[in-house]
């Protein structure tokens, strides 16, 4: 029989941790928002300095367990829960029809922008731990390395093409496009890898998983989206959507990884695609992101700080942050760029699509946090992506500026209509 005294205490641990970190990581979240610097990286240190200061040490010294780090089970549930809403929320904000009329170009473009970060990412990681053979344990954690490459976030970008009044013209709007289907190319790439690396079969059976799930969620998702559609009319900006909306997403998770092999976040991202074109999926999209802006959203991102292991910093380590964060911009510049000129585009063309597909956000966290689940990356590589993220986000619009400038025609400042509908 279960002792009621230490259920409590448990509970007592809950309370404290989860609203110290949530006051944490908001804070410090609009700190690094107000300095230039993406919220998500705020909420990191957050979590890195609750894991690493003497003070937060100090707390709860009369409640099991730790108070702050990966062995408090409630966070690392509400972690799981809150990536999931994440890739939810991204799922709901694809524009489906944008993504068909994409073109040739912007499929080819995002498909480079995944392969060639994957290729760079495995041979840099090859070149630091040695290479033993193909089909080994350290070749898979190498690819898993070059799959936390080829993840973009795309808002940074948005923003400052917004701002140069560049977002609709024929540049923005193809990366704008390749970056929504490189989300899609780089979830295929992290359940291949994932599949074949925890031994789930032959790259065969992990592909024709795949292509099965996709079945499924294509067949389901019709139907799933026409009941939803009728319904959406009879009851429109109806609560209850929102939360039946959820109810499916948690299900395609739940059916991705445990009867496909796939990881849960596909399972939750195309849930999200499912419902994209209801008329009431921008309302949907902003129910959702209520509950992952104020709870789950600043414990899974300070999560992934209170996971983060600075203990093994190292000379070594270091070396490879830095080329980790050098080869994590240049590849995708040369698979984007490089692509770019080879469809048609100027040289400084090129050079404008590779840029607006380097920076790095929160997806780059969320594989590397489902690599740590499978065993196939070691916390102590938290670090690099992270500081990948943070570098990334601020050189990309310093550098698009430059490269969008005309010698003979200014770049548009705030007079232009994409700016003033920005501010």
């Amino acid at each position: 029989m279960e002792n009621p005294v230490s259920n409590s205490q448990i509970v007592l641990q809950i309370l404290l941790s989860v609203g110290i970190i949530v006051i944490f990581a908001k804070f410090l979240g609009t700190l690094a928002k107000k300095i230039g610097i993406p919220q998500v990286a705020g909420q990191i240190v957050a979590g890195l300095l609750l894991r690493f200061l003497p003070i937060f040490k100090n707390f709860g010294n009369d409640l099991p367990g730790t108070l702050f780090g990966e062995t408090n089970q409630f966070i690392s549930y509400m972690a799981e829960i809150g990536v999931i809403l994440i890739m939810f929320s991204a799922g709901l904000g694809t524009n489906l029809k944008s993504l068909i009329k994409s073109g040739v170009k912007s499929t080819v473009i995002a498909f480079c922008g995944v392969m060639v970060p994957l290729a760079m990412g495995t041979i840099l990681a090859l070149c630091f731990w040695g290479f033993d053979g193909f089909g080994t344990l350290k070749f898979y954690k190498a690819m898993f390395i070059g799959t936390i490459l080829t993840a973009t976030s795309v808002s940074i970008s948005v923003a400052t093409l917004k701002e140069l009044g560049k977002i609709k013209s024929e540049i923005g709007q193809t990366i704008v496009s390749a970056a929504i289907i490189d989300d899609v190319f780089g979830i295929i790439a992290l359940t291949v890898v994932i599949g074949i690396s925890t031994g789930s079969g032959g790259i065969g059976i992990i592909l024709l998983k795949t292509v099965l799930f996709f079945v499924f969620a294509i067949i389901a998702g019709f139907l799933v989206y026409k009941f939803f559609k009728w319904y959406d009319k009879r009851h429109p900006h109806s609560r209850r959507i929102p939360i039946y909306a959820l109810g499916i997403a948690l299900l395609y998770s739940y059916i991705a990884e445990r009867f496909f092999g796939i990881a849960d976040i596909t399972g939750a991202y195309i849930a999200g695609v499912v419902f994209c074109n209801l008329s009431d999926a921008g309302y949907m999209e902003s129910k959702i992101d209520i509950n992952s802006y104020m709870f789950f959203s600043p414990i899974f991102f300070a999560s992934i700080g209170l996971k983060t292991d600075l203990s093994g910093m190292n000379l070594n380590l270091l070396w490879f942050s830095l080329a980790f964060v050098i080869v994590g911009c240049l590849s995708k510049i040369i698979g984007c760029g490089g692509i770019s000129k080879c469809l048609g585009y100027s040289w400084k063309e090129s050079y404008q699509v590779g840029l607006g597909m380097m920076v790095r956000g929160e997806v780059a966290l969320i594989v590397a946090q489902k690599g740590l689940s499978v065993g196939m990356v070691d916390s102590i590589y938290f670090t690099p992506v992270i500081l990948l993220i943070i570098v990334s986000s601020m050189v990309v619009p310093v550098l698009m500026k430059n490269a969008f400038k005309e010698k003979n025609n200014p770049v548009q400042g705030p007079e232009s209509p994409d700016a003033i509908e920005q501010d």
